[in-house]
This record gives C-alpha cells, sequence and structure tokens, in this order.
C-alpha cells in the first residue's frame, strides 16, 4: 500500500512538473494556459493533415468562385486585425447544407453553405467567422488536444499503477469527451473575441447577436421537424458543453455593447453572392423530394412509407417514423461476387444471430433479407437487413442496402409499407433523373403590396413553408415585410 501510495504521489508530481512546463502565454488573451503538448507550428501540421479529411466528410469544397474570393477577403480582413495576422489561414466555404463552422488548430475555418443561407449580410457571416478565429488565436484547440492527450497519459500511468486496464479506459473515455467540443469558457471567450475582430474591422457587432437568434430560431424549427419540443433547444445537458444557444445570444449582446460597433453590414453585397446557391442536397449525393429519394447521377430512387421522414446524409439516408421505427439505406463500399444469402451474415452483420435469411428478388436484382430481435433500454424492437445487388456493365456492382427497424408491437402494422419502399427501388433513365432538379436560393426585393405570403407560395420546399421563409429571413411569427427588403426564397 505504501509503494501505491508512493507512486500515485509520483504520477501527480511529474504531471504537475510536466503540467507548468508545459504553459504558455495565450497571444489573444495574455492568459497562462497549458498547451505544453503543441506549438503553433504543431498545430499547422495537425491542420494540414485533417484538413482533407474533413473536406471528405462535408462533400468537398463549394465550388463558386465568386463565394470562394468573398468568403477569403472576409476571413483575411478579420485575420489581420487578430492577434496571429502572420500564420497561414485557410478559409474553406463546405458543400454541405448543414449549418455548421468550425476551425481546427494552425487556422482552418470553414463555414458551410448552410449556415450562409441562413446569414442575411456580410455582418453575420464575419461574426460566424470572427467566432472560429478566436477559437484559433485563444488556441482553444491546443489547450483542448493538450488536455486529452495529457489525460491519457495519466490514464495510462495509472492503468499499470493498479494492474488494470478499466482505470486507462475509464481516463480515454474522458479525454474522448473532451475532444468532442470546446468548454462554456472557451466559447464564451471566442465569442468574446470575435466581437474585438469585428470593432477592429468596422463590422456592426451586434451582427454575431443577430445570427445567432436566427440559429436559435432555426433550431427551433428543426426541433418541430422532428417531433420534437422547440424549446428543448434551450436545455442543456452534461455532455452539451457547448453553451445553450439563448446563452451565447445574451452574452454576445452584452459585448457588443463594449467594444465600438462599426457601421459594415455589406446586406446587398451578400444577397447578391447568396443568389443561386444551392440549397439542401446537392445532387451529387443525391436528394429528397418529399417522400422519395433519389440520386440522378447513379439514377436510382426509393419511396418510404407514410408517416416517414427522410433525412440525409454523406454516409446514409435515414427515415425517421412513428414510435421510434427507422429506416435507414446506403450502398456496400466493395462488390461482392458470393451468394447474397450469405452477403448478410457473412460481411455485412456478421455478428448477427438471425432468426432466418432467405432469397429476395426486387424488381429483376437478386438480393437476401435477414431478420434479429434486439432488445434496448427503449424497448424490444425487430431488425430487418436487406441487401440487393445491381449488375453493372463496367464489373463495378452495387449492393444497396436497406434496415428497418421496427418497435415489435407494430412491425406488423408497418411491414406491407416497408416491403412497398423495398421493391419502389428501381432504376431511372437519365431524361426521368433530369426531372429532379435541386433547390436553389433566390433573393427576391420586396414591392408594393407584396406580403409574407407571397413569397411562400413561391418555396419549393416540402412542409413548414412560412416557418422556413421565416427562418432564413430573420422575421418573427408576426413580423411583416419593408418594402425594399432583400428576402431569400427556396425554389427550383
Amino acid at each position: 500500500m505504501m509503494q501505491m501510495q508512493k507512486l500515485f504521489g509520483l504520477v501527480l508530481v511529474l504531471l504537475a512538473t510536466a503540467g507548468l512546463a508545459g504553459c504558455s502565454v495565450n497571444p489573444a488573451t495574455g492568459d497562462q494556459n497549458f498547451t505544453g503538448f503543441m506549438s503553433l507550428d504543431d498545430e499547422q501540421r495537425i491542420g494540414a493533415t485533417e484538413h482533407p479529411k474533413i473536406l471528405k466528410s462535408f462533400g468537398g469544397a463549394y465550388k463558386d468562385q465568386a463565394v470562394i474570393t468573398y468568403v477569403n477577403n472576409i476571413g483575411n480582413q478579420l485575420a489581420a486585425k487578430s492577434e496571429l495576422p502572420n500564420i497561414t489561414w485557410t478559409f474553406t466555404v463546405l458543400n454541405s447544407p448543414q449549418i455548421n463552422a468550425f476551425a481546427l488548430p494552425g487556422g482552418y475555418v470553414y463555414v458551410t453553405r448552410g449556415l450562409m443561407a441562413l446569414a442575411s449580410s456580410e455582418a453575420e457571416l464575419a461574426g460566424v467567422m470572427a467566432h472560429e478565429i478566436g477559437h484559433v488565436t485563444g488556441r482553444h484547440t491546443a489547450q483542448r488536444y493538450s488536455k486529452a492527450t495529457g489525460a491519457s497519459v495519466l490514464g495510462a500511468i495509472l492503468g499499470i499503477a493498479v494492474g488494470s486496464s478499466a482505470v486507462s479506459e475509464l481516463f480515454n473515455v474522458g479525454a474522448g469527451l473532451y475532444l468532442k467540443s470546446f468548454s462554456r469558457e472557451q466559447e464564451f471567450e471566442a465569442d468574446s473575441l470575435g466581437v474585438r475582430y469585428l470593432s477592429r474591422t468596422n463590422y456592426d457587432t451586434k451582427s454575431m447577436a443577430s445570427f445567432l437568434s436566427k440559429l436559435r430560431s432555426h433550431s427551433q424549427l428543426e426541433a418541430k421537424r422532428h417531433e420534437k419540443d422547440p424549446s428543448s433547444v434551450d436545455q442543456g445537458n452534461m455532455f452539451a458543453t457547448h453553451p445553450r444557444t439563448i446563452d451565447r445570444v445574451q452574452r454576445a449582446i452584452k459585448n457588443a455593447k463594449g467594444a465600438k460597433s462599426g457601421t459594415r453590414l455589406g446586406t446587398v453585397d451578400y444577397m447578391e453572392r447568396l443568389h443561386k446557391m444551392l440549397y439542401g442536397d446537392d445532387p451529387k449525393e443525391g436528394f429528397i423530394k418529399g417522400r422519395t429519394f433519389i440520386h440522378p447521377e447513379l439514377q436510382f430512387r426509393f419511396e418510404v412509407p407514410e408517416g416517414f421522414r427522410l433525412f440525409n446524409s454523406p454516409r446514409a439516408v435515414v427515415a425517421r417514423g412513428p414510435k421510434g421505427a427507422i429506416i435507414q439505406f446506403d450502398m456496400a463500399g466493395k462488390p461482392y461476387n458470393g451468394a447474397m444469402t450469405s452477403y448478410i451474415p457473412n460481411v455485412w452483420a456478421k455478428r448477427g444471430s438471425f432468426q432466418r435469411v432467405e432469397p429476395l428478388t426486387v424488381n429483376g436484382l437478386e438480393g437476401a433479407t435477414a431478420t434479429t430481435r434486439m432488445r434496448q433500454q427503449s424497448g424490444t424492437f425487430d431488425l430487418r437487413f436487406i441487401a440487393i445487388r445491381q449488375r453493372m456493365n463496367r464489373g463495378d456492382d452495387r449492393i444497396y442496402r436497406f434496415m428497418f427497424l421496427t418497435p415489435v408491437n407494430l412491425t406488423e402494422r408497418l411491414s406491407l409499407g416497408l416491403r412497398q419502399t423495398t421493391f419502389s427501388l428501381r432504376s431511372v433513365s437519365f431524361s426521368e433523373a433530369q426531372k429532379f432538379r435541386p433547390t436553389r436560393i433566390l433573393i427576391k426585393p420586396v414591392r408594393a403590396n407584396d406580403a409574407v405570403q407571397t413569397f411562400v407560395r413561391q418555396m419549393s420546399i416540402g412542409d413548414f413553408r412560412e416557418e422556413t421563409f421565416r427562418v432564413i429571413n430573420g422575421l418573427g411569427a408576426n413580423d411583416n415585410l419593408r418594402r425594399g427588403k432583400l428576402v431569400k426564397i427556396i425554389s427550383e
């Protein structure tokens, strides 16, 4: 026991000593921060390594050169007024409909076209970018990485000391959670630094708050789309280390009052850049029209039953239905030449314990289906796997894959609709594929006698048309339009 106490004490002394040695002065705040595991050169190397992975995960970079130049100009102006003006900054618009912005070590800053669609002025976009620049200049990524590495090192040392891997695994879980997001304090600091950079470049600092208010409204609308309580976006939990949006709005407003606000809004220029920008899914990833998913380039489509709502992502297409029922569709990464009845248990779901595996023919295509039952905390579910192979002329065969997850008490009721989904999978001709066009942002001026409904009727989206129009244009539930204002609509 005494030997264990001495070893534990030595570990803590060594870690404390390493922590003191690893502290550096934050260039943006002047505070001492623990960044001992990463230098500025290390940050740039990590950013350069991770950049291609980010592009792959978010559909690549958006290819509109005018938008690229515009966003780069905004970013470079802000970065030039930061505490790290001399590092190489890289600003990227990601070709993703998600509303997201983030930064990597070494000056890599990303915004999605989905986020640009929500902003209504250059100043609002600048506010988002200034916040992300603040994460870099505040060296928050370095702090996060260093503390996570420290947690892993401590876990490994204590695991050896007690002769158990459980402690090591526990600490590694903690490190993983730390890597997921910034702390509340870091987010608030990035807001403060962002307001500083906005002020130095003469942008209206209140635009940071106005965009965050739009973000909250959008989150409430998405909650409604997912049939959740809209107020849930203001409720934190133990894993939500990002500040709640409403808290950030209030803090951003307070910070804006503490800095000299500029006059730059850039509304007209910004809206001109948004005109005809792709909105929603890129046809290269396939897109959703009501209950139909169609992939114009790969030339196939399928439909989901009534009561299911489709969502597209780079990895899979998911449809959510009643009482937790889920449909997931994807395509196998590799071709398979064996019998399809062996594909599910031997390739796709090797660890599955199936009740039965059966051959299946779907519109002339060879396939197989298998079922199993699984118990979760939320209840017992039936899970059906369906794999369908399409032989291609050049030999690069495709395997389409469905998974149907249904609560056991709903399986029989939903079975017909799910069977229809399976058999709705079919090829489409080139001419048919061209009939499905992506949606884009169009900019329209408000003229005399125009009302909200004038533009809502022009929206080419399935549901929540008025709510979506109000959110993307920053209008409250009872706000009216002002003559001369530029508004965004979503149209084919």
